[in-house]
């Protein structure tokens, strides 16, 4: 008897399995039928020679198994994304899609305009932006340009050296004029502060150059820079934002800009395969420019108002 030979489609549903947890979700979320999925998923446990997942009322469990094959599946997904993406290129003008990586806070701060702009020169061009503060693996395509805040070490990458955002710590007035403004970094202790839930490795950075900040307690933790700076902008407390984007609201005031600017160090990064590929390079340039001027506009401190 012949093995039935399983294809993307099979290891798409195993993906979508392991994230929605039952067949039911995981039909919903690739537009299947939940009879497809559970053929499937019979086919994939056949293939394996046993179970993947444990049925339990708690949905599908997976298998030791299933947890050794996912990162297995996670590179087709993104090998599978990548060749959609080149496939819907062209060789010589810049259409088709480009995955661009970003944080969440230079992905809905910074990056708009400067895609806004690159899709009006190239409207045959494509823009997938994913926001995520983990890094992508562009080794592995899951992505075609990333913007990182940490130095790319990979040979097999190109990277363009943006520059140091400055990061500063900022008020907004309302919160300043009730609970008052700390005249040093020490009374930082007495006030509601806002910050990370996990010392992120640009955290670490910034603690190792400022001992001052080491046992300092967060009021309120998020390692989301979004939902911090929002915080700030509410009045909820003290926190770190970039320099620039504290400067768009006037009632955001800068705090020890004489003491505390920290440079965010930033680059822009892609596969050095992807270089000489129309609608890669365009929007890798355009990126590049797009962010040296924002840090060029960029105030290197504000005032700090009592």
């Amino acid at each position: 008897m012949t093995k039935s030979v399983l294809g993307w489609d099979h290891y798409r549903t195993f993906l979508a399995l392991l994230q929605e947890g039952s067949q039911s979700a995981a039909a919903r979320a690739l537009g299947l039928t939940q009879p497809t999925v559970g053929r499937h998923l019979d086919a994939l446990e056949a293939a394996a020679g046993k179970p993947l997942f444990l049925r339990s009322y708690q949905g599908l469990l997976p298998t030791e198994t299933a947890l050794s094959m996912r990162s297995y599946a996670e590179t087709m997904a993104a090998s599978a994304a990548a060749l959609a993406r080149a496939a819907s290129g062209d060789s010589e003008t810049p259409e088709g899609t480009v995955r661009i990586s970003a944080s969440e806070v230079i992905g809905l701060e910074v990056l708009p305009p400067i895609l806004a702009r690159l899709q009006e020169e190239y409207p045959h061009l494509a823009i997938e932006l994913s926001l995520s503060d983990a890094v992508e693996d562009l080794l592995n395509q899951q992505a075609d340009i990333a913007v990182r805040m940490v130095e790319p070490t990979q040979g097999a990458l190109v990277s363009r050296r943006i520059g140091g955002i400055p990061v500063g710590v900022f008020a907004h007035r309302r919160y300043l004029e009730r609970y008052g403004t700390p005249k040093t970094i020490e009374e930082l202790s007495s006030h509601r502060l806002i910050g990370f839930d996990h010392q992120l490795a640009y955290v670490r950075d910034i603690v190792k150059k400022n001992p001052d900040f080491a046992n300092i307690r967060f009021d309120f933790r998020t390692d989301s820079n979004v939902a911090q700076l929002a915080m700030i902008r509410a009045g909820g407390g003290i926190g770190m934002c970039q320099v620039d984007l504290a400067d768009r609201d006037p009632d955001l005031v800068q705090l020890f800009a004489d003491q505390i600017n920290w440079p965010l160090m930033t680059f822009l990064v892609m596969h050095e395969n992807l270089r000489m590929v129309p609608r890669c390079r365009v929007a890798f340039d355009a990126l590049s420019e797009g962010l040296l001027d924002y840090l060029r506009a960029t105030p290197k401190s504000a005032p700090q108002t009592g």
